[in-house]
């Protein structure tokens, strides 16, 4: 899928407060990396300057060596705390909706259904559904129109076991796929990954 994201000499600031400074980093294809560290470290910042949506105060971010955000921008998801998810759509119109723009194909979108047994959902509105099963229907745009580099925020907090163990499979199969993953958490990822903490106050 990638040949890997390389973050060079970032340096973030929030206010007074530096969050990281010179912060280097090669996450070559097929690996996962978690982001470690307090509440208010930088974790969600790093994912949104990985992202593109944030400029830091100084480095670069690169994948595939491009470092423009508008190479990246087709070449990544973004899961963050919210869903983004349109709450008084169907949960099966806002799916089709996010994935076709995404670039989905009508089987994709399916078998992403299937795969995440979203099908009792889709008449629903999306704010009737449980925390979990909006994480659920926000996760199969990823399955349904998949792109190199999933960034996470916290993805599994709303999930109970199982759905913990079946989408940990699905991050398992994107790696094995030669996709990258970068996720803030504060428990352990179900996949092997490498870690990169960020430190910051309690």
């Amino acid at each position: 899928m990638t040949a890997g994201l390389t973050l060079d000499g970032l340096t973030v600031r929030r206010g007074e407060r530096t969050l990281f400074r010179d912060l280097s980093a090669r996450i070559p294809a097929g690996t996962a990396l978690a982001l470690t560290g307090a509440n208010g470290a930088g974790k969600t910042t790093l994912l949104r300057i990985i992202a593109g949506l944030v400029r830091p105060e100084a480095g670069t971010v690169a994948l595939d060596g491009q470092a423009a955000e508008a190479s990246r921008a087709g070449a990544l998801h973004l899961l963050g705390h919210l869903d983004g998810l349109k709450g008084g759509r169907r949960a099966g119109d806002e799916l089709a909706f996010q994935a076709r723009w995404l670039g989905a194909d009508p089987s994709a979108i399916e078998d992403a259904v299937q795969r995440l047994a979203l099908g009792p959902l889709l008449q629903i509105e999306v704010r009737r559904l449980s925390a979990g099963q909006r994480r659920r229907l926000a996760f199969a745009r990823l399955l349904a129109a998949p792109r190199p580099l999933w960034l996470l925020d916290e993805p599994f907090a709303p999930l109970d076991a199982r759905w913990r163990a079946e989408l940990g499979q699905a991050m398992a199969r994107h790696l094995a796929d030669g996709g990258l993953v970068v996720a803030a958490v504060h428990d352990p990822l179900p996949v092997a990954a490498a870690t990169l903490d960020l430190g910051g106050l309690a």
